[in-house]
């Protein structure tokens, strides 16, 4: 017997035995989870879902977790001086090996479902924001101007700086640079929000320090 099942946006073809890299999942080593989206079941009976067939599931084990093969990300822009950059990606990947094929009796099963490493990011980071939104009385307005005064006060001129314009400060203040320390601390290579020159940083670094 065999399915089809999908996760993390992707369908995949298997049956008992099989090792299968996924997306990454929320799961550690030697938990068993369970695919809960199957798309087709296949054997003595072909069973196509519509979309998902009813009440069947791909259980499975997690071995480790692993990373893709690395993908490089090139780009130079034409007629910019000194514009170009290169970049390495390897995805994080989750082992797993195809431990058994329900055609029925998912829901009694018992085995967790299986989910993406980037859905439990997202769903643990909600309550945070409520609990900050909740309370907006009159201590919270009173205490509003007193956040705003230290962050106009420590700001400083970075068009001090030789090179930096207007739409570069406009991005590097966007990005939540406003001096000349948090300038200075920047990895050219790695800041994206605007290209950051290493003049810039050196001159930062000597101008706050004065």
């Amino acid at each position: 017997m065999f399915a089809v099942l999908k996760t993390g946006g992707k369908q995949y073809r298997v049956k008992s035995g099989d090792m299968l890299r996924v997306e990454k999942l929320a799961a550690d080593a030697g938990e068993k989870v369970q695919f809960n989206e199957v798309l087709m079941l296949g054997g003595d009976d072909l069973v196509v879902g519509a979309p998902l067939v009813d009440d069947a599931a791909v259980q499975a084990e997690v071995v480790d977790t692993v990373k893709g093969d690395k993908v490089i990300n090139y780009v130079k822009r034409r007629r910019k001086h000194s514009s170009q950059r290169t970049r390495g990606h390897r995805q994080q990947l989750t082992l797993l090996r195809v431990t058994e094929i329900l055609a029925k009796g998912a829901g009694k099963s018992g085995v967790k479902a299986a989910i993406g490493a980037g859905s439990v990011t997202v769903t643990a980071a909600a309550p945070k924001a409520e609990k900050k939104a909740a309370p907006k009385k009159a201590e919270a307005k009173a205490e509003a101007p007193k956040a705003e005064a230290p962050k106009a006060a420590a700001a400083d001129d970075l068009t001090e700086i030789n090179g930096v314009g207007p739409a570069a400060l406009k991005k590097l203040n966007e990005a939540g640079i406003t001096t000349f320390a948090q300038l200075a601390a920047i990895d050219a290579d790695s800041f994206d929000a605007v290209k950051v020159k290493p003049e810039w940083i050196e001159q930062a670094k000597e101008l706050s320090k004065g």
